[in-house]
């Protein structure tokens, strides 16, 4: 079957035609890097990764564009908290969200702009809206969006100026044409960081960074825009404002949004004290489980990630994991087998269905039903099924072979429990088995699953990213 998404736009699924056959723009918000990475971070790069693979996967070459904001009051406030520069907050803030995100097996973006290498193209953007008569410059060097020039404004998230008014609590300023006029230029003050514009000096407001940046490396119109169902209002509904403003296109064919994360039910948020950072379930749970904890529900759906759902998650990697181990240890050496083209088509359907990762994984959880009782055969039947496990699970970047090969644990401590595993089998061809038993207490002490077979003892991390 085609593949088919659902557009936020029109509330409707649509059959996906990109605007050129075969190949895919696609811009996603990335992070303002003022703090730590948190779950709704990974929810949304997680989400946009599978999609992104499986498009790739269906025969599209993708251009993926995510930005990262690097001016923002938020940087600002922080900088002034720590009595540091603005630059050195963002940058370590973006190291950081970088590498929590290749953690969590994500793969790069094909481009990752930053804001501040594009004012000079929100400049011009903003010299466009007001040349056309969208913007105008108020006391202070502030620019402003006039959303009653667009008649368009609110159709991507479905609300009119009233309701938007009553449902937005919005700061009273007098130089505002409409209360729900919005910021594309911020007058410098003194202390702050400015770059010069016709207008006078500032700083470019956050929606007009993301027009600039998806426009300059993807064009006046795009194939898909995706981002957290947090972002729909008002960063969006701005964005495509500004955008089709200037342009008279719509800026994306298709918008996509991600569901939030919750924790036991609750919205994340730090005022509830409930905020989550990667590195907080990064401590307690290796990568792929979070990644499969996040990526099993359907990316449109809400994420609660509770205790109960991070051990559903396990059992689901670890049975993968143990498959994989398997598998691998039966065949050895041998050539792959080919792809079973029923499991495939079962699969790739899930996936045509607007990215169901559920079905994905419940189609993979009978395959390996099937699959686990060829094991103690091996033999080409094994073979085209662990090839098959191999390429779908490689589209949810849970291939346990190629997306997670062992973790950094393995390298670390294999010269030690294959010496330890060497004297337990030599005092097991001595009947000395409280010996032998008494190393494999001390292995499973230490983390590490000794499993025997016909050819010998085998070892795993309990945890190999740990």
């Amino acid at each position: 079957m085609p593949l088919v998404v659902h557009n936020t736009r029109t509330r409707t699924k649509e059959l996906f035609e990109p605007i050129t056959p075969g190949r895919v723009g696609m811009y996603v918000c990335g992070p303002t890097v003022y703090d730590e990475p948190h779950l709704g971070h990974a929810r949304a790069a997680l989400a946009f990764d599978v999609i992104r693979r499986t498009l790739e996967y269906l025969g599209n070459r993708v251009t993926y564009v995510q930005n990262i904001t690097d001016v923002d009051d938020k940087i600002l406030n922080r900088a002034a908290e720590e009595g540091v520069s603005p630059w050195e907050i963002a940058e370590r803030y973006t190291r950081l969200y970088e590498e929590e995100m290749r953690r969590l097996g994500v793969r790069a973006p094909s481009i990752t702009p930053k804001a501040t290498g594009h004012i000079t193209d929100m400049v011009e953007l903003i010299a466009q809206l007001l040349d056309a008569g969208f913007a105008y410059t108020v006391d202070g060097g502030d620019v402003y969006f006039a959303v009653e020039k667009l008649a368009s404004y609110g159709s991507l998230s479905g609300r009119s100026l009233e309701d938007m008014r009553a449902g937005e609590r919005v700061e009273p300023d007098a130089r505002k044409h409409h209360p729900m006029d919005f910021a594309l230029w911020k007058g410098s003050k003194e202390w702050q960081v400015s770059w010069p514009a016709p207008w006078g000096p500032g700083r470019p407001g956050w929606h007009i960074e993301c027009s600039a940046m998806s426009m300059r490396y993807l064009g006046e119109t795009f194939d898909i825009h995706g981002g957290g169902q947090d972002l729909l209002f008002p960063h969006h509904e701005n964005e495509c404002a500004q955008s089709s403003a200037v342009t008279g296109k719509p800026l994306a064919r298709y918008w996509l949004h991600n569901g939030f994360v919750t924790i036991n039910d609750e919205k994340m948020s730090k005022s509830l004290k409930n905020y989550v950072s990667v590195a907080d379930v990064l401590a307690d749970h290796s990568p792929p489980v979070i990644r499969t904890a996040l990526v099993m529900p359907h990316y449109r759906s809400q994420v609660d990630l509770s205790p109960e759902v991070l051990s559903d998650a396990r059992a689901v990697w670890e049975r993968f994991a143990a498959f994989a181990r398997s598998a691998n240890d039966v065949l050895g050496t041998s050539e792959p087998g080919p792809v079973d083209e029923a499991w495939r088509q079962r699969f790739t359907a899930a996936m045509e269905d607007d990215f169901n990762t559920p079905e994905a994984f419940a189609v993979l959880h009978e395959l390996l039903g099937e699959a686990n009782q060829l094991v103690a055969k091996g033999g080409e039947a094994l073979s085209a099924l662990f090839t098959t496990f191999r390429e779908l699970t490689a589209v949810l970047g849970l291939d346990p072979i190629g997306d997670w090969p062992e973790g950094p644990a393995r390298a670390r401590v294999a010269p030690l429990v294959d010496y330890l595993l060497q004297l337990r089998e030599e005092a097991r061809s001595q009947r000395d088995f409280k010996r032998a038993d008494a190393i494999r207490d001390v292995l499973t002490g230490a983390g590490v699953v000794v499993e025997d077979g016909p050819n010998g003892a085998r070892w795993y991390p309990a945890d190999p990213w740990k």
